[in-house]
């Protein structure tokens, strides 16, 4: 018997072809189940909450069809797995890539504690490592198990300043097998007050520019309103200030692009997310698809309640 002989050797999942995997973890309350939503309606076969010490059994050529091809799989667990050991699982997935027959993700989803403790305080529920602690505690024993999974995970999300609809489209425009395989370009409003995005490449801050909260009339619009502009574009600053923002931009995204810059995330900012940052991000994704790129638009305080009080409560010079 020849023991080289190719037949007699155990073949890759789906007839040589690699198995497309995805682990999907993070710190509680950061977003897994939204992620694993997300990848379900983008195609992805999703398990949740998977003891990773079966991964091996999981993933065993034995265990498919001989002429099935398997599709893409995206596997979630956490800290709260059985035997939760992170250095042990990096050991068993990385010997499980060396055989060659799996294709591997790894996907970390991050928040900051503070962000965290709102979201437990908030629904009110318990934190599964607190016992009867505050959830501070739970918070940080839990970080301190997941330190190995966030330095080794190759795509790291911070869901700090994220909605649920903002990290929808994170993982759609990461993962989709339809994503354009042009840059994507988002442009996004936010609020000084609320804190700066974590993700932004390139930040603008538009506080130098006239603030139209200062006229009530003015104050309960957004920067999506004519007279809001109208009133933006009369500071004498404005247009020269918009002009070689543009202009810098026209210069930096071609060479983002030749450097292999899949993702780009430029943030207009002023204090309170209504006013300049919104006029100014919308006035900007038109000027950048007159020039031929494809822009997605966000504005991520434009929807918060509280941003004319904070706004309202900080001096005139701000």
């Amino acid at each position: 018997m020849n023991e080289d002989d190719p037949s007699l050797q155990a073949q890759p999942v789906g007839s040589g072809e690699k198995q497309q995997l995805m682990l999907v973890t993070g710190m509680l309350g950061a977003g897994k189940t939204t992620a694993l939503r997300v990848l379900e309606d983008l195609g992805w076969e999703i398990i949740d909450n998977f003891p990773v010490r079966l991964l091996d059994r999981l993933l065993d050529p034995a265990n498919h069809e001989e002429s099935g091809t398997s599709g893409p799989l995206a596997i979630g667990f956490d800290s709260r797995t059985r035997g939760f050991d992170a250095q042990r699982i990096i050991r068993q997935v990385k010997t499980l890539v060396e055989r060659g027959s799996v294709e591997l993700t790894t996907l970390f989803l991050d928040c900051t504690s503070a962000e965290l403790e709102r979201r437990y305080n908030e629904t009110r529920r318990r934190h599964p490592l607190a016992h009867d602690n505050p959830v501070a505690v739970g918070i940080r024993a839990e970080r301190d198990l997941m330190a190995p999974l966030r330095r080794w995970a190759e795509v790291l999300i911070d869901t700090s300043d994220f909605t649920s609809n903002d990290l929808q489209r994170t993982i759609r425009d990461r993962f989709g097998e339809e994503s354009p395989a042009e840059m994507t370009i988002t442009i996004t409003s936010f609020g000084f007050s609320r804190g700066m995005p974590p993700l932004a490449d390139l930040v603008f801050d538009m506080r130098f520019v006239d603030n139209p909260h200062w006229d009530p009339v003015l104050r309960p619009m957004t920067g999506q309103d004519a007279p809001v502009g109208d009133y933006i574009r009369k500071d004498p600053a404005f247009d020269e200030a918009f002009e070689r923002m543009r202009d810098l931009l026209m210069l930096l995204l071609p060479r983002y692009k030749a450097q292999g810059k899949s993702y780009v995330t430029i943030a207009f900012g002023c204090t309170g997310g209504r006013h300049r940052s919104v006029f100014t991000a919308e006035l900007m994704g038109e000027a950048l698809r007159l020039a031929g790129f494809s822009p997605t638009l966000l504005h991520r305080n434009l929807g918060a309640r509280a941003a004319d009080l904070l706004e309202g409560g900080l001096p005139r010079g701000n």
